[in-house]
């Protein structure tokens, strides 16, 4: 290749932030040159008097290994020989006021392990990826009408029995022989994996990261994550990242102040940092940042093959106010409150990536009521594909929270998520936030004894499964970990051990199956076809029931969802039904096998001519105490 491997034409198509490939131009890239092996590095810091390379290879002298100015473009590029992958490097910068700065490449693909923060010369090439027929399969479905059950997993703190080396982390080849078979004997189809692009503080859980093309150094190096990932696709297993295009750090090392001046944020604190987490805002208004943004997703999904990016913080990317006092903010060109720059970067963002890869999935966490988050660009949407529901968590955790006796009065917080219920494509979440900082593990929330917690536990996920909308669990609320989430140490593994959590796990595990299997309880997740309700009214005794429906051609009768939320059981309960014939219990949260008291022995329900609830027909259904029941109908 030649020295100039940078091109005009790739200058001008990033200066117009549209290079969808900039990553392969800009960083540390080993190449060959004049028939010498070495590194060319290529930075964008338009405001520098002055840019070298430098590392232990050179002393870390910056006379040694000046880089060229490419003009206005603002990138600066240069090939040093005899390096090769290994390298540690940082970019020395010499201000316009006079200051000399030491800066980790934006664009490495990898880093060294905190403390350190030097970048890290590595090539991405050399995985032979064996998921064809994996990519294939992902770029011909639809996901809203696929099955979609995501175990969230902070790997740092998953399992951790290596107290005796450092760094005391999983390695990616170990979470491919643990992880994956753990997953699946589960019956999720997705992994999220927590904090996979490089951050210097554990304790930030990967949300401040310094390293957006650069894969962790805890866990391994690029290559390893690509295998991770490719026998994830071989086992049948997606994979999607934590992505955080919202913020990122103040660390002397990295994006911040880049080149002496405000160069990825705002000058202005008003628009350019976030109060609450110290933290600063990208710059979306800047053709350049938004072309670093929007290459990295396209990164991940070009080289990694990853199935999803779940955005972080996007309420907070939308709104200019968002958590300030008036006087804190400034409006925007219109005199309103919405951030048009990172409005405009999200549906440029999505539109790259759907057109570049087809099947994936991008998942807002979004708490607001911002219009069209999960509808197409060209409708006016953000184009995510699907928005967590904040709403339905929220109200859901409140009422599966408080004494059985207190929820005749609350009824609105399990009936009120269906008024909205297809406003968006939804993910409905039980995410780390939920189980961490004094809120308590999801089985600790739940009230009365230790049965009766269990009995709950098991209720709310079977709710959950029910109800319109994909799904995401935190590790270890699988088996009912009675304490907080801590990333510093790995899960109560002991206790998953014990009868009654290893029964709260079966239990999960066939929900998982369930969910997964029955086109009525996935197909319609985001159309109100898949839905009606049964029994709505009936707050004085805590009991809902509804239907759930196939749609899209896809086959299967009616699934009836039947909910107690007391402790009382309901012998002979009537429930409408849409058809005559015979209904078959087909799941049972009160089953003895998940430690429940096998109050109901009903297999099957024959209906009865009685006219019930609006449906032609009706059964009587034993309502076990705290329990669920799902029977599949004739036909």
């Amino acid at each position: 290749m030649t020295a100039d491997a940078i091109t005009d034409f790739d200058l001008y198509l990033f200066g117009e932030g549209r290079h969808e490939r900039i990553y392969d131009k800009l960083g540390a890239h080993l190449v060959r040159i004049d028939g010498r092996d070495g590194v060319r590095f290529a930075v964008w810091a338009p405001n520098a008097e002055s840019v070298s390379v430098v590392g232990p290879f050179n002393d870390w002298d910056g006379r040694r290994h000046p880089l060229r100015g490419r003009g206005v473009s603002g990138v600066w590029e240069g090939f040093v020989p005899g390096l090769g992958a290994g390298t540690a490097y940082k970019y020395e910068l010499r201000s316009r006021d006079g200051r000399m700065l030491l800066k980790s490449d934006p664009y490495a693909f990898a880093s060294q392990l905190r403390p350190g923060n030097c970048s890290v010369v590595a090539s991405l090439e050399g995985h032979r990826w064996r998921d064809a027929p994996w990519l294939e399969r992902r770029g011909r479905l639809d996901p809203r009408r696929t099955p979609i059950s995501i175990f969230e997993v902070h790997l740092g703190s998953w399992r951790r029995p290596w107290h005796e080396r450092s760094p005391p982390f999983m390695s990616w080849s170990e979470a491919a022989e643990q992880l994956i078979p753990y997953a699946l004997e589960l019956g999720y189809t997705h992994l999220e994996l927590m904090g996979v692009a490089e951050h210097p503080l554990d304790a930030s859980w990967g949300y401040q990261v310094t390293g957006y093309y650069a894969p962790t150094s805890r866990y391994g190096g690029p290559l390893e994550l690509m295998d991770f990932i490719d026998r994830c696709h071989e086992a049948g297993l997606g994979v999607i990242l934590d992505w955080v295009p919202a913020h990122f750090p103040r660390d002397e090392h990295g994006l911040a102040s880049f080149d002496g001046t405000a160069l990825y944020e705002h000058a202005d604190a008003r628009l350019g940092e976030h109060a609450d987490w110290g933290t600063k805002i990208f710059n979306y208004g800047r053709h350049e940042v938004r072309n670093f943004l929007t290459a990295n997703a396209l990164y991940w999904f070009d080289r990694f093959h990853v199935d999803g990016l779940r955005v972080d913080a996007v309420a907070s990317m939308l709104y200019l106010d968002y958590s300030r006092r008036p006087g804190e903010w400034l409006p925007n060109r219109h005199g309103g409150r919405e951030n048009i720059e990172a409005i405009d970067f999200l549906r440029e963002m999505n539109d790259a990536v759907h057109r570049a890869h087809p099947g994936v999935i991008t998942i807002a966490e979004e708490s607001t009521a911002f219009p069209g988050v999960s509808q197409p660009p060209e409708h006016g949407g953000l184009g995510f594909n699907f928005k967590w529901n904040m709403g339905w968590m929220n109200d859901t955790l409140k009422y599966f929270s408080m004494d059985p006796v207190h929820r005749r009065w609350n009824h609105q917080l399990i009936t009120f998520s269906f008024m909205y219920a297809w406003s968006e494509n939804f993910i409905l979440p039980i995410s780390h936030d939920e189980v961490v900082h004094g809120k308590r593990a999801l089985l600790d929330k739940m009230p009365g004894d230790d049965w009766q917690k269990r009995a709950n536990f098991r209720l709310l996920l079977a709710y959950m499964t029910g109800h319109p909308g994909k799904r995401l669990l935190f590790m270890g609320s699988e088996f009912g970990q009675w304490r907080e989430w801590r990333d510093h140490d790995q899960l109560d593994w002991p206790l998953a051990g014990e009868a009654t959590h290893a029964a709260l796990r079966d239990c999960v595990r066939e929900l998982n199956r369930l969910y997964e299997a029955s086109p009525q309880l996935h197909s319609g997740d985001c159309e109100p076809e898949g839905f009606r309700w049964i029994d709505l009214h009936n707050a004085e005794e805590s009991v809902f029931a509804f239907q759930r429906n196939a749609v899209g051609g896809a086959l299967g009768a009616s699934i009836v969802c039947a909910f107690n939320a007391t402790p009382v059981p309901r012998g002979g309960y009537r429930l409408g039904v849409p058809a005559a014939g015979e209904y078959r219990k087909i799941l049972d949260t009160d089953e003895p096998r998940f430690g429940g008291s096998g109050y109901n022995r009903q297999a099957t329900v024959a209906s009865e001519a009685e006219p019930w609830q609006g449906f032609p027909c009706s059964i009587r259904v034993d309502l076990p105490p705290l329990g669920a029941v799902f029977l599949l109908g004739p036909g």
